[in-house]
């Protein structure tokens, strides 16, 4: 059941390009404005200096240090752990270790994080039919779920916020300071804080997978109580550990192994000309399968519902069609 619902879901995946495409481009167009207003503020610390020369030409450690130490806001964000595979480390720490991202950062978060809930009602509907839906019914599909996922979200909220704000501090203060205060050996206490932070992922695991399949029972049974179909998720999960459990680690898995390519292959800074185009090129690619990759979670988790609670194609919500009376003759004249 696992493998076949892995394999389904990059089956679902690859018959619907044009989603992959159009989640790429929506995350290229939400970090545009940003990379154009880095731009900005880096070509204004350089001005027409012999430091800008250097740069073009190649990494100045020293510029960078100095440009760091000075910046605020957006130009915080340019250190050197955008760079190549430190830029998913950073991403891993960033959760792990509650750390906070800067306003305009954050601003592009929520407003994707918005857009991605308006666009996952379609993409699970897309996969849960194995058809093409059209655009008519696939942002149907979108405005049809969008503020039920709002609503969601909501509850997601609140128990992320829960889990940083009162679980986090409880784990990494209150009782890593309990279990490490008297020990005299740095790797024990190390060993104590990597437990701290698998209970802690876990806890952030069995969150993620409850939202995910609240969405998919929400879509394919066409719910419209979002408590009815975390309900429904909490079931599914509890009375099918294994397959659900096993079918996220083999997702994670790939994840892992994506990312430990990504660190083989990644391109350090310095070079120009082709050398850089290439680097970019690559970078892309890596983005293209992350994401890629997400949708596949998606997809083999729908595959998985329909599967086990299902048939492989069922979706309660009828597509939308357009009528075929006179009235409808008169509309399109």
């Amino acid at each position: 059941m696992i493998a076949h619902a892995w394999r389904d879901g990059w089956r679902r995946v690859a018959q619907a390009p044009a989603i992959l495409m159009g989640v790429a481009v929506m995350t290229l167009l939400a970090a545009l404005p940003f990379a154009v207003a880095l731009r900005g503020t880096l070509a204004a610390h350089l001005g027409r200096s012999e430091m800008a020369a250097q740069a073009a030409s190649g990494v100045s450690y020293d510029w960078w240090q100095e440009f760091t130490s000075q910046a605020t806001g957006l130009g915080s964000t340019f250190t050197p752990t955008i760079v190549g595979f430190a830029s998913t480390l950073d991403g891993v720490s960033s959760v792990l270790d509650r750390t906070g991202e800067v306003a305009p950062v954050a601003a592009a978060v929520a407003g994707y994080l918005l857009v991605w809930t308006f666009l996952v009602g379609g993409i699970l509907d897309r996969y849960a039919r194995q058809r093409p839906t059209r655009a008519s019914g696939f942002f149907s599909a979108c405005g049809v779920h969008f503020f039920r996922f709002l609503r969601l979200g909501a509850v997601a909220g609140v128990v992320y916020g829960w889990l940083f704000a009162y679980v986090h501090p409880w784990l990494f203060t209150d009782t890593y300071r309990t279990l490490t205060e008297h020990l005299s050996e740095e790797r024990t206490a190390l060993a104590w804080r990597a437990a701290l932070y698998l209970l802690f992922g876990t806890a952030l695991v069995l969150v993620n997978l409850l939202m995910d399949y609240a969405k998919v029972r929400a879509v394919v049974e066409d719910r419209r109580s979002m408590l009815a179909a975390l309900s429904a998720s909490w079931r599914f999960i509890v009375t099918r550990p294994r397959r659900v459990a096993g079918l996220y680690a083999v997702n994670a898995g790939m994840f892992m192994a994506l990312a430990a390519a990504w660190s083989w292959l990644a391109p350090g800074v310095g070079g120009s000309g082709l050398r850089m185009w290439l680097a970019l090129a690559w970078g892309q690619a890596f983005l293209l399968a992350r994401l890629a990759l997400k949708l596949h979670f998606l997809a083999s988790q729908t595959a998985l519902f329909q599967a086990s609670l299902a048939h492989a194609r069922y979706a309660a919500r009828p597509l939308p069609a357009w009528p075929e009376s006179p009235d409808a003759e008169l509309v399109s004249q």
